[in-house]
């Protein structure tokens, strides 16, 4: 991945913030297992690359957040990827991240076209009707283990929320934030996800969810460099909250030049022979999930495509 270099004026601000981190804790003796996120970083590292605006920086930096909080159910080389595919204008996403802690994906439409300027952030209308898929690759398993479900309510926190009731009957809250400021420009970004434990009481998901509710918003104190363990200490303090883990949390790819090279090398019949004729050159390819731009010059393409003709003289 070749990441888009911040400017100064962001990267100053981000020095004054917390480093973006991902805390994973339990409530009430183990009742309530959860994660929360600071991840204002991580998405101006994600639109700087993506080229997004406010618009799609809030849908795809939402997705790049709860994907991240979900790392927390993860271990060793495991991975966890969100989709969603819907009618709207928005057309969904594809989101992935690993146990360390590494995020990236994409939106299936950007730039988002709108008729009129934003007026709330409602992305209900940007989704429509649609699917929201869970995807787990588990380390030393064979096929990854896949959930969807119907998207009711054009919300990535709440459609979350509602497939792991729906898919797994597991009551789970999804708390999304990014803050902007006047000029447009990421002030803060975090998240919240909360599950209930087996065996645990009926209503002590409501009583934290009453807490979570009554919190600040989150963009805003993580804004103020607020920290993940201030935040939880301050919200949860009357359910016993033990942090179990900390780990940081990036944009990252692990997508590498050579590997589209070789994707190069590999074309056959008439695309390689209309590559090789007409280009253009240099030959510009893109990694959908992290939208790093790689280039190849016109001797780079000859050569390797020559190297597969004279292997197959």
């Amino acid at each position: 991945m070749i990441q888009n270099i911040l400017t100064e004026n962001v990267e100053n601000y981000l020095k004054t913030l917390q480093p973006d981190t991902i805390d994973t804790f339990l409530l009430q003796k183990g009742s309530i297992r959860g994660s929360l996120l600071h991840g204002t970083r991580m998405v101006h590292e994600m639109q700087a690359n993506h080229g997004t605006g406010i618009l799609e920086t809030y849908i795809l930096g939402h997705a790049y957040i709860a994907v991240g909080l979900l790392t927390s159910m993860l271990k060793g080389n495991d991975k966890i990827g969100i989709s969603v595919e819907c009618a709207g204008p928005a057309k969904g996403f594809d989101v992935e991240a690993s146990a360390r802690g590494d995020v990236r994906g994409y939106l299936r439409q950007n730039p988002i076209p709108i008729e009129k300027p934003l007026e709330s952030f409602d992305m209900s209308p940007f989704f429509g009707p649609g699917f929201l898929t869970l995807t787990r690759a588990l380390e030393g398993s064979r096929q990854p283990v896949t959930g969807q479900t119907m998207m009711r309510n054009g919300s990535i926190a709440k459609d979350l929320s509602n497939h792991f009731l729906e898919s797994e009957q597991t009551p789970t809250l999804f708390f999304l934030s990014i803050q902007f400021d006047k000029k447009g420009n990421i002030a803060g970004a975090g998240g919240l996800f909360l599950q209930v434990m087996p065996g645990a009481n009926d209503k002590i998901l409501s009583r934290v969810e009453a807490a979570a509710c009554s919190m600040p918003s989150m963009g805003q104190w993580f804004a103020e460099s607020g920290s993940t363990k201030e935040l939880m200490q301050n919200v949860f303090s009357d359910f016993s909250p033990e942090i179990i883990g900390t780990r940081d949390i990036n944009f990252f790819c692990s997508c590498e030049r050579s590997r589209f090279l070789n994707f190069i090398s590999s074309l056959t019949g008439e695309t390689r022979k209309s590559v090789l004729e007409e280009g253009p050159f240099p030959l510009l390819t893109t990694c959908n999930n992290c939208g790093t731009i790689y280039s190849f010059s016109r001797e780079e393409v000859h050569s390797v495509l020559s190297n597969i003709n004279t292997a197959n003289e």
